[in-house]
């Protein structure tokens, strides 16, 4: 299946939900960026951090609580979290954020925080099914990122030394090869919190 079809088709009321809150932020990233892919990734980046950290605290605050084993749980979260800040990091380098999206930055992340904080706590397995799709998104935006480099519309500009040591990408990289490990790890986390919240759902379903 390829990157841009591999799709989770919503089974119940909090997949729909998830899907309609995440189809509406794409909307409004589509609308406020367009092709702008670079700037875009640097806002939308910010805020795809903050799920894997949210979740690995209350994780790691309920495992403590319980004194019960995370089954892996907060190591998978926290590296994904550490992985999106490397993908922001990467391309504040390569975008050169204005002022003004500096400020949306610190506003979105503010809100996106407190937002995802009380639907984890509502329902974990809508949170990491809005990740997913979130994930989804990200994986059809960095292709088409990608088709704009191929096409020449955006230049192929040599790959940032952040992204090189990071990723372990040979000397010569160009920002393709960036773009492709990116999105390679957008779906490795697409995959990840789609599993989750299917394991959720099946706790929840032998409880009934």
């Amino acid at each position: 299946m390829s990157y841009t079809t591999k799709h989770y088709t919503p089974k119940n009321l909090s997949d729909r939900t998830a899907l309609i809150f995440t189809k509406f932020l794409r909307f409004l990233a589509d609308t406020f960026f367009k092709k702008k892919y670079g700037h875009r990734a640097v806002v939308l980046e910010t805020v795809a951090a903050v799920p894997g950290m949210v979740a690995g605290m209350l994780i790691h605050l309920k495992s403590l609580r319980k004194m019960q084993d995370d089954k892996g749980w907060i190591k998978t979260l926290l590296d994904e979290a550490e992985n999106e800040r490397m993908h922001l990091m990467t391309f504040i380098e390569i975008a050169k954020p204005t002022f003004i999206e500096r400020l949306i930055i610190l506003f979105a992340q503010f809100i996106f925080i407190i937002m995802y904080l009380i639907i984890y706590i509502v329902s974990q397995r809508t949170a990491h099914r809005i990740v997913g799709y979130f994930e989804e998104e990200a994986v059809i935006s960095y292709t088409e990122y990608l088709k704009e480099i191929e096409d020449g519309k955006i230049e192929n500009t040599k790959a940032p030394e952040i992204a090189v040591n990071y990723w372990n990408l040979p000397l010569n990289s160009k920002l393709k090869d960036v773009v492709q490990v990116i999105r390679d790890d957008e779906a490795g986390h697409r995959d990840v919190n789609h599993n989750f919240a299917d394991i959720l759902n099946e706790k929840k379903f032998k409880k009934i």
